[in-house]
Parts: C-alpha cells; structure tokens; sequence
C-alpha cells in the first residue's frame, strides 16, 4: 500500500470529530476539505489552520515555489497562465530511510559523489499542490536535483522581466515578499548569499525558511532556503500545531 493510500485509509477511520489531523503525505494537499498548512501565505491560510480538523502539510519542495510564487499571482505581478520553471537541490535526506541508507554507505556507488537531477519524466508528486496553491493554470517544468549532503535545501524560479504585468518590475516583487514575509519562520532578506554563492545547507536542521531575489533588472532569480525535513517537513508540521492549540507559531521551533 502506497503512503497516500494509507493516510487516506487511516483518516476515514477516525470517529472521533475532535481528533486534528496533520498528515504529511501527498494525500490530502489539493483537497479543498483540507487546510493548506503555509499560514504564511495569507490571513486565510492562517484562519483556516487555526480552525481546521483535517491540515495538509506542504511538500519540500513546493514549499518553496509556493512562497514564492503565490505573492506574484496574488499581486497581479505575474498571470496565472504564466509558463514557469523550478530547480531545486535537495539534501539527500529528503529520500528517506532506503536513500540515506545509500548515501551513508561506506561502500557505496560512486553514483551518490555528484549530484544526481531526478523525475526526469516530468510527473513529480509535488507539481499538483504547486499549481493549486497558486492558482497557475500551467504547471511548471520542475527540475528537482538529490545531492551528497544531509539535508537543506534551495528553490529558484527564474523569470525575465517579459513575463512580468505591464508596469511591475523586480521591485515590485521584493515590496511583495517584503510585506507578506514579516514573521519570525518565514523572512524576506535582501541577500543570502556568501561572497557570492548560496549554500543550499545553510539551514540545516532549522525549521525558518528565507526568501531573496538575486539577479538584475532583466533576469530575475528568485529563491527560496530552508531545510528539507524543517519548513519542508516536519518545522511546518510543528507550525500548524501550534497554531490549532493557540500556541505561538514559532514555539518549539528552533528557527
């Protein structure tokens, strides 16, 4: 039986209406009976955890593309049939037991030494909760790459400044994250790149998630750094608890 199958067979066990359920598969994530678990993305999204019996957590991934598209739709700076692409490097804990098993091998395949770019077929389990979420009607070309460290990870969305609405521009974009990111889990930051370079690590074992813009004026990267099993994973799960219990989001967190 596949996790999903399992999470949905173990949900509609539950007699008890009270029971809250946080499930961290792939299962309930584009079910409009669930609450989307990114508080962050709106007052709604906030609302509908805090009051919500049946919370979707987000994917690692589309966790990133998510907080950073959704504020573009949302503002009108881009359109929801914009054609968009997503690369992502992952530390290789995101694989889960059988993975890290693999990478931690001392005898292991020299297959693991560089990194490794995966769902090649373009079918990858996070891209329906990624055009859901923020209402693209496209989904986007997703290029996700497993690489030799444990975990964190990096999101970037290029986009040229052709695919913005007539009259937005890269600050337009960085007043957006500015304004919506003002919490203590999820920041907007000016930059975080050391002497140039963005350490997909950095956050490793964090459960904050930062957001920046890097690029010029024409070419515009927009990115996303957090841990895999942090904001990616379980840090989310944590969020959404606190928040349902009436809690300080950020309790128990260690951001």
């Amino acid at each position: 039986m596949s996790s999903d199958a399992a999470a949905i067979e173990a949900v509609n066990m539950i007699e008890n209406e009270n029971v809250v359920v946080l499930d961290t598969s792939t299962a309930h994530r584009t079910n409009d009976n669930w609450a989307y678990g990114f508080p962050e993305l709106s007052k709604e999204h906030f609302e509908k955890v805090a009051s919500a019996k049946r919370i979707a957590v987000p994917g690692c991934h589309a966790s990133g593309f998510i907080a950073l598209v959704y504020p573009l739709i949302e503002n009108g700076i881009i359109d929801k049939d914009t054609l968009l692409t997503c690369h992502s490097i992952t530390g290789y804990s995101g694989g889960g037991k059988k993975m890290i098993a693999e990478y931690e091998d001392e005898e292991r395949n020299k297959l693991f030494d560089a990194p490794r770019q995966y769902a090649l077929g373009q079918t990858h389990k996070h891209l329906p909760e990624m055009g859901k979420v923020t209402g693209l009607t496209n989904a986007p070309i997703f290029c996700p790459i497993v690489s030799d460290f444990y975990s964190g990870m990096a999101v970037t969305v290029p986009i040229f400044k052709s695919q913005l609405n007539d009259g937005f521009t890269v600050e337009d974009i960085k007043k957006a994250y500015k304004e919506k990111y003002t919490g203590e889990i999820v920041t907007y930051l000016e930059s975080i790149d050391e002497s140039g370079l963005i350490r997909a690590n950095a956050l490793s074992f964090k459960d904050s998630m930062q957001i920046t813009v890097s690029g010029n004026d024409e070419r515009i990267l927009l990115i996303a750094r957090y841990d895999n099993l942090g904001k990616g994973a379980s840090g989310a799960a944590l969020e959404c608890m606190n928040i349902v219990m009436g809690e300080k989001p950020s309790a128990m967190l260690d951001i």
